[in-house]
């Protein structure tokens, strides 16, 4: 069987979690050839780890420029995604991209037409997309037959992060390293299956609270407002400060709500559109029939190894891959958005001015504190265990 020959950029947390899944054996079409990692430790781990046949390097950039492989998985610290993306493209290599994109919107659009010239296959790990749950929302929203939507608020503070998670990493949490807190690193599937399922609002006003329950330089709990182009409107609030935390995602629309929660997914399915009941009903306090349904779903939530093996199968076969690269963007728009409308003090725009974002972050890089590496790797098996959760 043919099978892709892909390197491994980043043996960290992630990393190590989609080499596991190698080794395991749940990527059939899958040789992993090549790996890269700037910590001593983590390569040692590969050697201990994968077979004698892959070839360990310390820079990413000499693996692609190896010609060990045909396709890299990019699990690098953020500023790093499109930077070695480009070069992966510039080198005819196919790119699997962990979430974020990148940092700022700016770099990541550089990104994308590196992809596109290169024509290459260029994916996203937006393993969320997988969940079974996500996807009938997806679903539901998208044929129209519940309406238009009225209102969207997804409460996702079940992101609890000790202190010693974010002094693990010299990089983690500064904005020199990171570029961002709970929006650029948790929050990443979140945003994406806001603008997947609903569509990007057209103005954010968020407030963003910086260290507010760590010693941290970045955000670590948000509260934002949305607007759609069609009167709807949102509100987004994370933090991994709560604990035990909620995740419970709905969008209310003119037949009915859907609510996502505890791994579940309800329709209050309405039997008339509420608009036209607003307009016609004779009662002033009445409102249309409810029925209550427990929506199903196929039960699939293949999750990162799901992802990959689409991946390899768009490579080899041209079958779908679960999220195009070029959709990377549109999450981080969010974010992006979220962070500028908190640092100016007001509501922004969807577009908004890019060179405006990456002067704001650049103030902020410039006096981002130098962190001590205590160079350790977490075990992220358990931290996406749940249906509407992940890392």
């Amino acid at each position: 069987m043919s099978k892709v020959k892909l390197g491994v950029i980043g043996v960290g947390n992630m990393g190590t979690g989609h080499l596991s899944n190698y080794i395991k054996g749940s990527l059939p079409e899958i040789e992993v050839t090549a790996v890269a990692d700037r910590r001593a430790d983590r390569r040692q781990w590969a050697k201990d780890n994968l077979p004698e046949s892959v070839t360990i390097f310390e820079e990413g950039s000499d693996l692609i420029a190896s010609g060990l492989c045909e396709a890299v998985l990019i699990a690098t610290p953020h500023y790093q995604h499109p930077t070695l993306a480009i070069e992966a493209f510039q080198h005819k290599m196919h790119v699997m991209c962990e979430k974020p994109a990148g940092v700022y919107t700016k770099a990541v659009r550089e990104m994308n037409e590196a992809a596109k010239e290169s024509g290459c296959v260029f994916a996203m790990m937006f393993n969320q997309r997988t969940n079974c749950l996500y996807r009938k929302m997806h679903e539901l929203v998208h044929s129209g037959e519940l309406g238009a939507i009225k209102r969207v608020n997804w409460i996702i503070t079940d992101w609890y992060r000790t202190q010693i998670y974010y002094d693990s990493g010299a990089w983690r949490a500064t904005w020199a390293g990171e570029g961002g807190g709970v929006l650029l690193n948790q929050c990443p599937h979140q945003l994406d299956l806001l603008q997947w399922i609903c569509g990007l609002p057209v103005k954010v006003q968020a407030f963003c609270h910086i260290g507010k329950w760590h010693d941290i330089e970045v955000e670590d709990d948000v509260t934002a407002y949305l607007e759609y182009e069609n009167g709807a409107t949102g509100v987004f609030v994370t933090t991994t400060g709560d604990a035990p935390g909620t995740n419970r995602f709905e969008i209310d629309m003119e037949m009915g709500k859907l609510v996502c929660e505890n791994d579940k997914l309800t329709l209050f399915k309405l039997a008339e559109n509420e608009r036209v009941w607003c307009k016609e009903a004779k009662d002033g306090f009445a409102k249309p029939e409810c029925t209550e349904i427990e929506v199903e779903t196929d039960g699939l939530n293949e999750q990162h190894i799901g992802v990959l093996n689409a991946f390899a199968g768009n490579i080899l076969h041209g079958t779908p891959l679960v999220a195009e690269g070029y959709e990377g963007i549109r999450g981080l728009t969010l974010s992006n958005a979220m962070h500028l409308s908190s640092w100016l003090g007001h509501a922004v725009e969807i577009p908004f001015d890019e060179d405006l974002y990456l002067e704001e972050l650049n103030k902020r890089r410039a006096t981002s504190r130098v962190k001590e590496d205590l160079g350790i790797t977490f075990d992220t098996t358990n931290s996406y265990g749940s249906k509407t959760k992940t890392n």
